[in-house]
């Protein structure tokens, strides 16, 4: 049975999960992977379903609390909020501030995980080793394909839906990175902006009108939460070596997208005109830390390029920084 301290350190991972899905490129998924509780949160999703409606009628909440190990779905859930609502915003305070820093942290962070989650594969058979290869070749293609504009109805709300939030549970995978790539990034962050705005001004009709499309994006969400997660139990208990690999491959993959030394090529900007006016990179390429420039804007544009210094020194420490905690995480899950 698990102590007020095992949930404390539940609640952690919660928030360093949280912390890593706010970063476009980075998945949440990686972080409950390496830090040992991957496996009991696909289970736990996996375990809601349409039955505990008559577990609540016949038995009560409790025993619907219990049966969907609610203890530890609180003490994670609550360390995501925590995240997402405080440490989630120095993390996105820092990408803006000091980018190549933040990605060179997430670079160390993976290609730790990439060592610690090869180790577990029991085996490397040749068909191991193809599921890594396809895992690092689905993830790879998802980081150099180039955003899309989706159209602003109810179905790809939807459908947009059930791929980030299946994305968002796969490692080396970014729910917020697909919805970049599907063209529904900047449609979401709109319809939360404006409904936040309509919501100070009590505009009903506005209220109710993105307030329906946020409800589709978010019920296709847990569509397809709830059905992959089903998936990738089956997966593991079928072949979990084999599940261990592709997952590997994933974060192999991911790593491209999340290289310190970018250019820049477009960018999105949010909230125009306002003070809070943003940039937001969509179409960057990789470049050499001797090769590191920087993009100048006007008027939402990309209109040069000018020589900047690649911070080397740092992002190496923080590269191996990044590294260490993923191997402190592994540690201290491994006690547990």
């Amino acid at each position: 049975m698990r102590s007020l301290t095992d949930y404390a350190i539940i609640t952690l991972k919660g928030m360093a999960m949280g912390a890593a899905d706010v970063v476009p490129g980075v998945s949440g998924g990686t972080i409950a992977l390496v830090a040992g509780i991957y496996k009991e949160l696909i289970d736990t999703i996996s375990s809601i379903n349409i039955s505990l409606l008559k577990t609540v009628k016949e038995n009560g909440i409790v025993a619907v609390f219990n049966a969907v190990n609610g203890k530890f779905l609180l003490a994670l859930v609550s360390g995501i909020g925590i995240s997402v609502l405080s440490l989630a915003k120095v993390f996105n305070y820092l990408l803006n501030s000091h980018p190549i820093l933040v990605w060179a942290f997430f670079f160390g962070l993976i290609v730790a995980s990439v060592g610690l989650i090869g180790q577990r594969v029991t085996k490397w058979s040749l068909d191991n080793i193809l599921a890594l290869v396809i895992g690092a070749s689905i993830s790879f293609a998802v980081t150099i394909v180039s955003p899309s504009q989706g159209p602003d109805t109810m179905w790809y709300l939807f459908i947009s839906g059930i791929l980030a939030f299946i994305a968002m549970i796969l490692p080396g995978i970014s729910g917020s990175f697909i919805l970049l790539l599907l063209g529904a990034y900047h449609l979401i962050l709109g319809k939360v902006s404006n409904l936040l705005d309509a919501l100070k001004a009590m505009d009903l009709t506005v209220i109710l009108t993105h307030g329906i499309e946020l409800g589709v994006f978010a019920l296709g969400g847990i569509v397809g939460l709830l059905s992959f997660s089903r998936i990738l139990k089956w997966m593991f208990e079928k072949y979990e070596a084999r599940t261990l690999a592709l997952l590997t491959g994933f974060l192999i993959g991911s790593l491209n997208k999340v290289w310190p030394w970018k250019r820049v090529e477009e960018v999105f900007v949010k909230h125009v005109g306002e003070p809070n006016e943003k940039i937001v990179p969509i179409i960057e390429h990789n470049v050499l830390p001797g090769n590191f420039t920087s993009a100048v804007y006007e008027n939402g544009e990309v209109v040069g390029q000018v020589a900047t210094n690649p911070q080397i020194g740092l992002s190496i420490g923080l590269a191996i920084l990044g590294f260490l905690i993923i191997f402190a995480l592994e540690r201290i899950s491994a006690k547990k």
